[in-house]
């Protein structure tokens, strides 16, 4: 069967064609800079790269452009759209009506349309996507995949917020988690490798987003995102966790509205806000280099990664391993090393020297004998997302 994952940013367009149950990766691709007149393609197939830049104008515009550079002679994977059975789209934010993997009803779009401003960066692409792909794939089931089904195990603890309970039994303001399809690959990848060592870990998805999770004998228990995803961590252009007060400030203050007050925390804060720059290599570049702006953002970073592991121990009651993934948990050793450091009173003891090799398999990084295994896994959505479509129209 052969499953088309998409993945429908605001600007882009990322996607591969996976042949399944063999989990054999085609082709892969993204489209970046959607709108502008130098948008650039690139499309991958047996480890050969076609690159160009183009105009293209829109998201139907990508997607005509992915169709037809799959069915390309030279380039293409297929000879018809009718080759691909399934397309599985990736969906941010599914609130608390959807639990797990679902078929594209018109129903399903009405209820991520309604969750547009939960997630504004996110969930309106990906109904354009699946909007799009809906008259393109016309033979393909639609699929799609909840970043927040995952979390749905986790306790009322962990998701109801101390305000009025009818908020929560009315409106379903809650904690909800969020890259929940990328925690559940890795923590899925940490049981297999360790076995039944691994009753307890700790999730570190590092990216332009990142959030942590708190996983027990395989279930969600506690994530760093909660209502929308914006709070936990400090990421590339988002704040994470900040005191309410400062909201209200902001709009009392400056005179502020809340849209934006909004546009501050989601597009203007995070490492963006603190040194100017969103991509952690640019800022790890300028630390070395002396840029006080930038050593002090990989502190705060780090501390607020530090600060987590040691609540969800805690949640927990132990941990057996530590998971670092996604582009910045498996490629920057420095925010390992730092969100690591000093922490041999819980059993974390990072090894310098392992932390620095670069290998695309799952590796260990702690000390020998340390009593917490730390792992660098790197992460697959797009395997995963192709998994559950797969389970689901089998």
């Amino acid at each position: 069967m052969n499953i088309l994952v998409l993945n429908a940013g605001s600007s882009s367009i990322k996607y591969q064609l996976i042949e399944m149950p063999l989990q054999l990766v085609k082709c892969v691709g993204i489209i970046e800079r959607i709108g502008m007149e130098d948008s650039i393609f690139t499309h991958e197939k047996d480890g050969v790269k076609h690159t160009e830049s183009l105009a293209i104008k829109d998201h139907e515009a990508g997607l005509r452009k992915i169709e037809a550079t799959l069915m390309d002679p030279k380039i293409g994977v297929i000879s018809s759209v009718d080759e691909i059975q399934a397309v599985g789209h990736r969906v941010v934010h599914g609130g608390s009506k959807f639990k797990s993997t679902v078929l594209v009803t018109q129903e399903v779009k009405d209820n991520i349309r309604d969750l547009f401003d939960l997630a504004p960066l996110h969930n309106p692409a990906n109904l354009i996507g699946i909007e799009i792909s809906e008259t393109i794939f016309t033979s393909a089931k639609q699929i799609a995949i909840f970043d927040t089904a995952f979390h749905q195990t986790m306790p009322i603890e962990a998701y109801q917020y101390a305000i009025p309970n009818s908020y929560l039994n009315e409106n379903k303001i809650r904690a909800y988690g969020f890259h929940g399809t990328s925690h559940k690959y890795v923590s899925e990848k940490a049981i297999e490798y360790l076995g039944s060592k691994s009753k307890k870990i700790v999730t570190i998805h590092l990216g332009n987003g990142c959030s942590m999770s708190a996983i027990k004998n395989g279930e969600s228990i506690e994530n760093s995102m909660g209502f929308a995803p914006m709070n936990g961590l400090i990421m590339g252009t988002r704040s994470g966790d900040i005191d309410q007060s400062v909201v209200l400030y902001l709009k009392n203050k400056f005179n502020k509205s809340a849209d934006e007050v909004n546009h501050i925390l989601q597009k203007e804060s995070g490492m963006k806000g603190l040194t100017g720059y969103s991509d952690l290599r640019e800022i790890q570049n300028a630390a070395l280099n002396g840029d006080e702006n930038c050593i002090n953002a990989l502190k705060l970073a780090s501390y607020r990664i530090k600060k987590y592991i040691g609540s969800y121990i805690a949640v927990l009651n132990g941990v057996d391993a530590i998971v670092f993934t996604a582009g910045i948990g498996e490629n920057s050793s420095l925010i390992r090393q730092m969100s690591c450091a000093d922490m041999d009173g819980l059993g974390i003891e990072i090894d310098i020297p392992k932390n620095l090799i670069r290998s695309k398999e799952i590796r260990e990084i702690q000390k020998d004998g340390a009593k917490v295994k730390i792992l660098v896994i790197a992460t697959n959505e797009e395997i995963e997302i192709a998994k559950q479509s797969y389970e689901l129209i089998k």
